[in-house]
């Protein structure tokens, strides 16, 4: 590969001043690193005239403005970019840590650093704390006197949702801005306009509509990994010889990352058609179509969550009470998404789908809501029973509300012979068990529970 077509412009300023320590054979990823808000791809909602990041980097000293900021969103949607955009659109000084190696004495060593800049230079400085989840509750305190005094402005990024992973006071003083997966649009402009950009491929490579679709479809709305596929795709295309500007076609995108392209449209009929027979198969118990129907939507680029959510679903919907841990497990599941991301996700979503297709499956509950909702919207179901209503206030039990009410752990068997429904409603049966799995013995019991509330006096 020639010096030209991988080399990165080492007349870059570095956010932290100076000259960049970029090397010459610096990834594209890098090279490609918005300079201005207006080179950002996707996020418009934060960037527009006004927003919040647009008015940190345009509106002079920024002392009006958020003493922190938490980005959050999936991997590869620009978080540590805008924290560089900001250093550089605003001139501060810029210091950046990760919390899986950074501890408690290296943010008081920043904090030090960013307090005796501001008040012997009148410099401020950004500290950027990639990946702020994964410090404790004693190392983000240790962020507060530098975030409440303003001796830095505190750019953090995390991919989980900060309400469960970031202190109460932390979280008080900061502005939270939650980032998207970019758009197929979004990778599509970033990836035209990195084979033109002079820190790019400078025009000396070209991809062809199939090559891009699928380059889009691959990076799953992350930048970075779009970036990356581009770069070791052009150097497919150089060296398959011939004099530049190379053209990079299906076949050259696919060998260079290795993955097949699918035949699969995540706007179009065939992602309907593709989800449908995931959800089919798992309905059906076979579990060898279920995770190829899997592999095939992630490997063209399916959000995850969207898979997960499908997944929540189907446990209810489909198996149901036959294996109540299957919704468990589901749910399990989209949690552990969030928090991982891709690639490692494809093996949790493996295992909630092996989980469901090999379970006993019952729509029971499905049928049994649907039924309730049906005679509600029907206009059926009275008052609540009086024995059943709320006597907690001043003068219901006057009016007799609560009056005869029997409390079920008093009740043989803890169950209470008494009516429940509205009396249009007594002895309507929505929940109908059935044989399969663990609904056949909650169908016995049932019976029995059945037969102890009608046993009134």
């Amino acid at each position: 590969m020639t010096a030209d077509l991988f080399s990165g412009d080492d007349s870059d300023e570095d956010p932290r001043g100076g000259a960049s320590p970029r090397s010459v054979r610096a990834p594209l990823a890098v090279r490609m690193r918005p300079r201005t808000l207006d080179e950002v791809a996707g996020q418009q909602h934060l960037l527009t005239p006004g927003a919040p990041l647009r008015r940190l980097v345009e509106g002079g000293d920024g002392r009006a403005g958020p003493a922190s900021v938490l980005l959050w969103g999936p991997p590869g949607t620009g978080k540590t970019t805008l924290a560089h955009v900001v250093a550089r659109g605003t001139g501060w000084r810029f210091e950046e840590l990760s919390a899986v190696t950074a501890g408690v004495k290296d943010v008081r060593r920043v904090l030090d650093a960013a307090k005796t800049g501001r008040d012997l230079h009148d410099r401020r400085t950004v500290l950027f704390l990639d990946e702020i989840h994964r410090f404790t509750k004693a190392q983000q305190d240790a962020l507060l006197p530098g975030v409440e005094e303003r001796w830095v402005v505190l750019i953090a990024a995390t991919t989980e949702n900060p309400s469960f992973s970031v202190v109460s006071p932390l979280l008080s003083r900061s502005l939270l801005l939650r980032l998207a997966p970019l758009t197929d649009d979004d990778v599509r402009a970033l990836l035209q306009r990195a084979t033109t950009d002079e820190r790019g491929l400078a025009g000396q490579v070209s991809l062809d509509d199939a090559a891009l679709a699928h380059l889009v479809r691959l990076s799953g709305g992350d930048a970075r990994r779009a970036l990356t596929a581009l770069e070791a795709a052009a150097g497919v295309a150089q060296d398959a010889g011939g004099e530049p500007p190379w053209t990079i076609d299906l076949a050259m995108a696919e060998r260079a990352v290795d993955i097949a392209a699918v035949r699969y449209d995540r706007g179009g009929d065939q992602h309907y058609d593709v989800a449908s027979a995931l959800i089919k198969s798992l309905r059906g118990s076979d579990v060898d179509a279920s995770l190829h129907y899997l592999a095939r939507m992630l490997e063209a680029g399916e959000d995850p969550r969207f898979l997960a959510r499908r997944l929540v679903i189907s446990a209810s919907e489909d198996v149901g009470m036959a294996d109540p841990t299957a919704l468990q497990t589901a749910v399990a599941a989209a949690q552990a998404v969030q928090l991982i991301g891709m690639p490692e996700a494809r093996i949790v979503l493996a295992q909630a789908v092996v989980h469901l297709a090999t379970s006993p499956k019952s729509n029971a509950a499905y049928l049994g809501v649907d039924a309730a909702v049906a005679d509600v919207r029907a206009g059926r179901g009275g008052p609540v029973p009086a024995h059943l209503r709320d006597a907690h206030y001043a003068g219901a039990q006057k009016i007799g509300h609560g009056k005869g009410y029997l409390y079920a752990h008093d009740a043989p068997h803890g169950v209470a012979s008494q009516q429940y429904a509205p009396d249009d409603l007594d002895g309507r049966e929505y929940y109908r068990p059935t044989e399969h799995g663990a609904e056949r013995e909650i169908g016995a019991r049932l019976q029995r529970i059945r037969a102890l509330l009608r046993r009134r006096s």
